[in-house]
C-alpha cells in the first residue's frame, strides 16, 4: 500500500512510526510532517487546507490509502473529499467530525441517546451563562464550544473563575470556538481515556490510557493540550470497559447511523470515572496525543490493516493485541507554555533510542540543519516497562538526556499509577 499521512505532531509521528513497520506498506508519505516523521516517510509540501491540492497528489502518487491524524482537517471535511474522489481514508465525515468540532452537538446526542454525562446548557451571549453558573454554583465547567487546540476547556472551582472563563470565550480568546459555550456539571472522579474503532457498524476497543492535562506537578496550574500520558489506566478495569462500551460507545455509534452521520474513524473518549461509573466528558475523532504515542509503543498488531479495515468497513475481520508492558509519555514543552513561549530555541541533542524507548518529535523543525522548537509541546519522551514505575524511570532518564535549554516537564506523570502500585 501506498499511504499518505495527515498531520505534523506527536501524534503523526507515532502512526508513522507504527505504520512504517508494516509489511503491508510499499510507501508513506506525509504532510507536512515534521524532521521526527522525516525518519519514516517522504515529507510533502502540501497545504493541507487545499482540499483540491491533497486530491491531486494523491491522483499523482496513486496513493492506496489517507490516514488523516489531526482533529481540524476532519472539522473542515478532508475525508469527505477524499472519499468523493475515491480514496480510502480513515477519519470521519465532516457531519460525524462535529462530535469534536462542537462540544454542543455531543452533548445533545447524549441527551437524545441517553449516554451518560454531566448536565448541561449551551449559551450564546454572556449573560444567561453568567445566571446560570449563579443558579448552580462551583465547581463547574465552562467550554468554547468549538476547537480550541485543547485549551477551550475551563474547570472551575469558584464561581469567580467560571464567570471570567465565559467573558474568557465570548471575548474572543478561543476566536471563533467561543462563539457558543457550554456550561456543564463537574464530574467528580478519576479521568480516563479509552479509544475504539468503528467503520460505522463494527466497533473494536482499543486500549486505555490516563492524561495529564494540568501543566504542573501535582495537577496544578492551567489546562494544556496535555502534558504527559500512561497506558492501560488502571481505573478502567474489565468491568469499566464493558460498561463503557454498552453505555457510551455504542449508543453512539447507533445513534449517529440514525441521525445521518454514520462514524467511520476512532473514537476517543474522555470518561469520568465517578460513583456512578463510567460518564463521558467529551469526545474527539482523531487519537489523542499524547495518549497515541504510548498505545503505538503497546501495539503489538500491524497498525495499517487496522485502520484499513476501519476505513472500508471491514472491522469485523481484524484484531488488536497489545504488550501487557505498560507504555509511558513525558511531554517536553517550551518554558512558558501554556503561555507565550520562545520559537525557534535549539534542541542540541537527541538520545538514541530503541524498540522499548523512542522521542517523538511534535513541534520541531529544521532550521539550516539545526533541530529547533517551533511549539508549545516539543518532544513526546515515550518507554515501556514492566510496571508503570519502571516506564517512568526509563521514560525520564530519557528525558533528561535530550539537551535543549529552553524544555521543560513535569516530574510526576503516571502519579496515580504508580501511588496504586505501592499499595
Amino acid at each position: 500500500m501506498k499511504v499518505l499521512l495527515i498531520g505534523s505532531g506527536g501524534r503523526e509521528h507515532a502512526l508513522a512510526w507504527k505504520i512504517a513497520q508494516s509489511p503491508k506498506l510499499t510507501k508513506l508519505y506525509a504532510a507536512p510532517g515534521n524532521p521526527g516523521i522525516a525518519e519514516h516517510a517522504e515529507i510533502v509540501s502540501l497545504s493541507v487546507e487545499d482540499h483540491d491540492a491533497v486530491v491531486a497528489f494523491c491522483r499523482e502518487q496513486s496513493i492506496d490509502f489517507v490516514v488523516v491524524g489531526p482533529e481540524a482537517p476532519l472539522v473542515a471535511g478532508l475525508a469527505d473529499d477524499l472519499r468523493a474522489a475515491g480514496f480510502a481514508t480513515f477519519g470521519p465525515s465532516k457531519g460525524a467530525a462535529q462530535l469534536e468540532g462542537s462540544k454542543g452537538f455531543t452533548k445533545d446526542l447524549c441527551a437524545r441517546y441517553n449516554i451518560p454525562t454531566g448536565a448541561y446548557q449551551r449559551f450564546r451571549s454572556a449573560e444567561p451563562a453568567k445566571a446560570y453558573i449563579r443558579e448552580q454554583g462551583a465547581p463547574i465547567v465552562i467550554k468554547a464550544d468549538g476547537l480550541a487546540a485543547g485549551k477551550g476547556v475551563t474547570v472551575a472551582m469558584t464561581e469567580a473563575e467560571a464567570l471570567a472563563a465565559v467573558d474568557d470565550c465570548f471575548d474572543g480568546a478561543f476566536g471563533a470556538a467561543g462563539a457558543e459555550v457550554v456550561v456543564e456539571a463537574f464530574l467528580d472522579g478519576e479521568e480516563a481515556s479509552f479509544f475504539c474503532l468503528s467503520d460505522g457498524k463494527t466497533a473494536l476497543a482499543l486500549a486505555t490510557a490516563q492524561d495529564h492535562k494540568r501543566v504542573g506537578d501535582g495537577d496544578t496550574g492551567p489546562n494544556t493540550g496535555g502534558m504527559g500520558a500512561y497506558s492501560p489506566a488502571p481505573v478502567m478495569t474489565e468491568e469499566m470497559v464493558e460498561r463503557t462500551m454498552r453505555d457510551i460507545i455504542d449508543p453512539t455509534i447507533k445513534g449517529m447511523a440514525k441521525d445521518g452521520n454514520p462514524f467511520s474513524g476512532v473514537f476517543f473518549a474522555g470518561l469520568m470515572i465517578t460513583k456512578k461509573g463510567p460518564e463521558l466528558i467529551e469526545y474527539n475523532v482523531r487519537f489523542g496525543d499524547p495518549e497515541c504515542q504510548v498505545l503505538m509503543m503497546r501495539l503489538k498488531s500491524d497498525l495499517l490493516p487496522i485502520l484499513h479495515a476501519t476505513a472500508t468497513g471491514t472491522l469485523d475481520h481484524v484484531s488488536a493485541e497489545w504488550r501487557d508492558e505498560p507504555a509511558l509519555t513525558v511531554v517536553l514543552a517550551s518554558k512558558g507554555y501554556p503561555g507565550p513561549y520562545d520559537k525557534n530555541t535549539p534542541i542540541a541533542f537527541i538520545p538514541n533510542e530503541s524498540t522499548s524507548a523512542k522521542v517523538f518529535h511534535a513541534g520541531t523543525a529544521l532550521n539550516d540543519g539545526q533541530l529547533v522548537a517551533t511549539g508549545g509541546r516539543v518532544l513526546n519522551v515515550t518507554a515501556l516497562g514492566s510496571t508503570v514505575s519502571e516506564a517512568q524511570i526509563r521514560a525520564y532518564e530519557l528525558a533528561d538526556a535530550v539537551k535543549w535549554e529552553n524544555g521543560f516537564c513535569r516530574r510526576d506523570i503516571g502519579w496515580q499509577a504508580v501511588a496504586r502500585e505501592g499499595k
